[in-house]
Order: C-alpha cells, then structure tokens, then sequence
C-alpha cells in the first residue's frame, strides 16, 4: 500500500517508536503511584518527555508541556478554560471542528476571519478587521488540515499580544514540520497530537501551557500529589492531568519528539513540500485533475488536496484505496475551510517524512488509471 493519510495519522513511525511503546508497557506502572522500580520507570519516562517537548518548543519550562490523548482534548482544556459565553471568538476561515465545535458548546460567538486561499496577507487583513475590542479570544489553526495551507500565525499573535487578546493555536498539522516557538508567539496554549508529524502513537497529545494562561481542570480525579485535598492542584502539570498517564503511549511520543529533533523540522517540511509539487505535476498533467496548490511554496506543507473531474471525492478515494493507495475523501472534519474555498469536498494526500517520489508516482499513476 501506497499509505498517503499523514494528516490523519502517520502510520510509518521510527522503529524506536514501537520499541520504547513495548518497553514501557512490560516495564513501567503509574506515575507517582508508587515508590517502586516500574513506578520509578514511569516518572523517568513521562518527565524525559516533558523535557523534550520543553526544548523543541521553547516552552517556558517542561512543567508546562501537559499531555493529553489528541489535540482535541487538549483544544478543550484550553478553550474551556475561558468565559465563552455570548462572548466574541475570532477563528480563522480553516478550522477544523475541533475548533468550532468546542467554541458552540460553549455558547461562543464564533466569527470568522475570512481570507481567500494561500493569500496569507489578506487573511492577516482579515484578523486585523475581525479582532476588534470587544473580542474574547482568538483561535487559529496554523497549517489547515485540508489544503496544508500555512497561516501567518506568527504575525496574527502579534496582532493579539498588541491588543491584549488571548490566542489559542491549533497546531495539529504543523508541529513536527513547521517550526513552532511557545514564548515567541506568546499564546495561552497551543495544542498538538502526537500521532500525527511528531510520529508518536495514537492517544497521545501535547497542550502548551502559557504563563498568563487561566488553569482550569476540564477533568478531576486522581494525580499522585496533594490527595488530601477535595480540589485539583493548582499547579501545572497535575492541574490539567487528571487520572493515569498513557505511559506508553508516551514512551513512545518521546522518541518521535528525538527523531524529529534529530532529522530538524526544516528538511522534513522541505521533503514533503517537494512530494507534495511533485504530485501536483503529475496529477495535473493527466488533464482531468484540479490541484489545490499555492503558488508560493512557502505557504503550503506537503498537503494536497485536489478534484478529479466527474468524481466526488469520496467516491474518489474509495476506489484509490482499493487499488492500494490511501488518502482521504470529504470535508475532512473541517466543512468552515471548505466552504472558504468554495469547495464541497476533496481528495486529500498527505506525505509524511518517510514517503518518497515513488509514492507521488504511484499516486498519480493510480489516479490515472481511475480517470
């Protein structure tokens, strides 16, 4: 199988991966659940991986790197965290609905920032129009899931700190492919998976916890620390970690976080990137397909979506994975992008940093073939 669903879930992952995920599930227990050897074992595992992430993401130090199980518990702790209420929520117009979805159950006014396609200017222009005083937060994905489009998250925190607005960044397409520094956006938080371009398993998330963030549980139980007392700690991390850690789950996350440390954020986007061209070429070139694809390459990650002409896309990648490659169909859990590109779904590829141009090749030769 030609595996081009990266986006989703990497499911090619360093070897290390799975060896440090079997290890820890036959040798470490629970953190601070016991002062015994596995126990031991536990903590060394989970804070060498806070440590990790600590350094890779200039975090403000690993007590405030939390784990969760995905990027959409992680997106609820931090949007739950604030008064949303009847109150005014700038998105981005390429949410997913791990965003929106959260924002609504919170009775948030969610209001869009819209900007055409690959034109990071104009969606700058567009959040400098939308976060007016009288704007709760903002909440912005930093790559889109569906088209790998790159937002200038950058500069949108800019625009935030400068008008004391709280920012919220989802960065569950771009961490482990596009540089990511906690204390040069200033966030709240930022969250992250880890199964996807960290190369870690499934289950497994990462929520950066800023200094001026508000702390507030979306979960109570069980941390290891301060039983006595009735109420969650409140300091960081136990506050936002409630319950037994996934130990193995980040065991394994770790050594995803050392392989991209080890091969740099940088050369993986590049060789993606240039998966990504090269698939559009191909794809392109049989006449019948239409491409989503930045003219600048610098604003796009090595994903692609496209329409094969006289096929819905879920038909579409239905039967390319039936001839052994696969990608994915639809709204992709994000129907606000789609509806900014005025597209009402699309095929999507995703390349992942052990892909390679045969895999672009086959792509596109299967496509052909379907044509």
């Amino acid at each position: 199988m030609i595996y081009l669903d990266n986006a989703a879930t990497t499911l090619i992952k360093p070897y290390a991966v799975g060896a440090a995920v079997s290890r820890a599930m036959r040798e470490a227990a629970s953190v601070g659940r016991g002062a015994h050897g596995p126990g031991e074992l536990a903590a060394k595992t989970v804070f060498a991986a806070r440590e990790l992430a600590n350094e890779m993401f200039d975090a403000g130090g690993p007590e405030r790197v939390v784990f969760t199980f995905n990027a959409t518990h992680g997106l609820n702790i931090a949007l739950r965290s604030f008064d949303l209420a009847g109150r005014r929520v700038v998105v981005s117009g390429w949410e997913h609905n791990s965003v929106v979805r959260p924002l609504a159950a919170a009775g948030a006014e969610i209001v869009p920032a819209l900007g055409p396609l690959f034109d990071r200017e104009a969606n700058l222009r567009a959040f400098e129009r939308a976060l007016t005083p009288d704007t709760a937060l903002a909440a912005v994905c930093h790559v889109s899931n569906v088209f790998g489009f790159i937002m200038p998250i950058e500069d949108i925190a800019d625009l935030c700190r400068a008008r004391g607005i709280p920012l919220v960044v989802d960065a569950s397409q771009s961490a482990g492919v596009c540089g990511l520094d906690m204390k040069r956006l200033g966030a709240e938080f930022i969250a992250m998976p880890g199964h996807k371009s960290l190369c870690g398993p499934q289950g497994t998330g990462l929520l950066l916890v800023g200094e001026n963030a508000p702390i507030r549980p979306l979960m109570a139980g069980g941390t290891g620390s301060v039983s006595v007392r009735h109420e969650m700690p409140d300091f960081l991390p136990d506050a936002l970690e409630a319950g037994t850690h996934n130990v193995p789950g980040i065991a394994g996350l770790a050594e995803g976080l050392r392989f991209i440390s080890s091969r740099g954020t940088e050369a993986i986007l590049a060789h993606e990137r240039e998966l990504c061209l090269e698939a559009a070429r191909l794809l392109e070139a049989t006449g019948r397909v239409r491409c989503f694809l930045s003219p600048d390459p610098e604003a796009q990650t090595g994903v692609l979506s496209f329409i094969i002409d006289g096929l819905d896309s879920q038909t579409s990648a239905v039967r390319l994975g039936e001839m052994g490659v696969a990608v994915r169909g639809g709204l992709h859990c994000a129907p606000l992008a789609h509806s900014s590109a005025g597209t009402k779904g699309t095929v999507r590829a995703s390349f992942s940093a052990f892909n390679t141009l045969s895999d672009a090749e086959g792509l596109a030769e299967a496509v052909a073939r379907l044509i």
